[in-house]
């Protein structure tokens, strides 16, 4: 079963079955704990190699990278990261939300681990504070909730004013209290009336969705979750089937046909959290490395879905986009 697991979570992710055929040669391992399936973080597992490698380390050269995932079925995270520990990985890295990072300090209070986090890690427990950690959890906080208002804001400027937009959270998330109460303050502000549906499950998505359609919203803003990330091949068809132009946290979905994604860079990130990973394996301890701030954002318009759409985006805005995809 586990060679099976580590096989599965490898397949089609760039730079890793390499990795896994080397390990024996390696003299240092990391074991990268993950609540998702690796083949939907492929962008962010090759930064995080890309971050080791600027530390000095090689995967399959002088590093092992030990593969665990739950793909999304998070009671198998305690004996994936148990497994991890008993195979005396150097450091662990966890990937996909808040739940492995808990999972993780749960497991061991001695092997370092490093986190990616958009949630508020003193407030979540991980750390004693940002500056100094103070245990054996270090990382690196991006941006969530702060971006909330703005990506409002970016469906405000494409599409009627008068229309409901809906916002589609998932209940299970921690930060999900915090970003819905973001997202009222920034529609009222814009005058606009919001709609929030939850999804858990994939059947939680579809009853979501027929939600919005029998409110008759007018866009949707899809939160920042590694669930949602992971359910992107229903997602999107699903806000196509309405035509409704829709804003994701997750450069994935503008890339896949989404309307336009504004969020973190989640390749930024995991490229820190690899530089981080290398430093601890250098000998340096996550008790006096602190949570690092990774501040860049992301706008990615796609121009053939608003095209789709019958939606014309301002110039000013297509000016101030990372990305257009046409």
């Amino acid at each position: 079963m586990r060679r099976r697991e580590v096989i599965a979570g490898l397949a089609g992710t760039v730079g890793l079955p390499l990795a896994v055929r080397a390990q024996h040669r390696a003299t240092a391992a990391v074991g990268l704990l993950s609540s998702v399936a690796f083949e939907t973080r492929r962008e962010q597992v090759a930064a995080f190699l890309r971050g080791l490698n600027e530390s000095g380390f090689v995967a399959g050269q002088n590093v092992g990278i030990e593969y665990r995932s739950a793909d999304n079925q998070v009671e198998r995270l305690p004996a994936l990261a148990a497994d991890l520990v008993n195979r005396g990985v150097n450091v662990i890295v966890t990937i996909g939300g808040d739940i492995p990072i808990r999972v993780a300090k749960a497991a061991t209070a001695t092997t370092p681990i490093v986190f990616v986090s958009g949630g508020d890690p003193v407030r979540n427990g991980f750390v004693a504070s940002l500056n100094r950690p103070g245990g054996n959890l270090t990382g690196i906080n991006f941006l969530v909730n702060l971006l909330v208002a703005k990506r409002l804001e970016l469906l405000h400027e494409v599409t009627p004013a008068g229309a409901p937009i809906g916002v589609l959270v998932n209940p299970k998330n921690p930060n999900a209290g915090s970003g819905i109460n973001d997202a009222r303050t920034a529609a009222q502000a814009l005058g606009r009336k919001l709609v929030v549906v939850e999804a858990a499950s994939e059947a939680d998505i579809d009853a979501a969705f027929a939600a919005l359609a029998k409110e008759k919203v007018g866009a949707v803003m899809v939160e920042a979750d590694p669930f949602f990330l992971a359910r992107l091949q229903q997602i999107l068809p699903l806000a196509t089937a309405q035509e409704l132009p829709a804003v994701y946290s997750f450069r994935e979905f503008a890339f896949a046909g989404g309307l336009m994604s504004y969020g973190s860079s989640l390749a930024d990130a995991y490229r820190q959290a690899g530089i981080y990973g290398g430093r601890i394996l250098k000998g340096e301890k996550p008790a006096d490395l602190p949570v690092q701030q990774s501040t860049k954002v992301e706008l990615i318009i796609n121009l053939t879905t608003a095209k789709a759409l019958g939606l014309t985006f301002p110039l000013s805005l297509l000016g101030r986009a990372d990305e257009v995809i046409e």
